[in-house]
């Protein structure tokens, strides 16, 4: 019997031992947590909007709202992955919705261009659908595909003043931190051509 606890002891060690250097073994990576760059500075906007823009949080759906970076060896992009390591700091919902808040702001393209503003008196509401924001491996190397759904409306307006799908695809070296440079500068694209788009508005009701 004292044999028998001492053979049990032993195993409960050597598992112990074994659970430790599975835990803190060498072949684990570390976690990386990426930022997009510093957005480029944008043009200012002749014709701003005559009020308030609230830049409403991003929408979108599944792996799209989750901070790990997706990817795809599906040249069509259709089955996605994310990577276990390779993280945003934040989820792209919110770090898109900021980078296009300063993007604007910077271009002076309303009275004021907030995240969050109460709902009464005139004011213009930009909603945003993440469709697609991955890298995708496609037969001549890797690419960025970013798709955004945009919709602008004004407060007591029947119609969106906008609605519009931006849609860009970039050809990339192999390396995340490629592709994560190459993010922000499609993004800092689309946010121009939005801008431009936002300039052509012409109000639904006067103030």
């Amino acid at each position: 019997m004292q044999t028998m606890r001492s053979a049990l002891r032993g195993l409960g060690l050597l598992g112990a031992m074994l659970l430790s250097g599975c835990a803190s073994g060498p072949g684990i990576p570390d976690t990386t947590y990426f930022r997009l760059p510093e957005p480029a500075a944008p043009e200012r906007i002749a014709t701003p909007l005559n009020a308030p823009l609230v830049v409403e949080t991003f929408l979108a759906d599944g792996v799209h709202s989750d901070q790990a970076i997706l990817y795809s060896t599906d040249p069509d992009g259709d089955r996605l992955r994310a990577y276990h390591y390779q993280l945003w700091v934040y989820p792209p919902t919110r770090m898109l919705q900021r980078r296009l808040i300063r993007y604007l702001d910077e271009a002076g393209a309303a009275t004021a261009v907030l995240d969050r503003l109460p709902p009464r008196g005139d004011q213009y509401r930009l909603y945003l659908r993440i469709e697609a924001f991955e890298r995708v491996r496609t037969l001549s190397g890797w690419e960025v595909r970013v798709r955004l759904d945009a919709r602008l409306d004004q407060g007591g307006g029947l119609l969106p003043l906008i609605k519009k799908r931006y849609d860009r695809r970039v050809q990339v070296d192999e390396g995340i931190r490629d592709s994560v440079v190459a993010m922000g500068q499609v993004l800092d694209d689309i946010y121009a051509e939005l801008a431009h788009d936002v300039a052509q508005v012409r109000p639904a009701t006067q103030p």
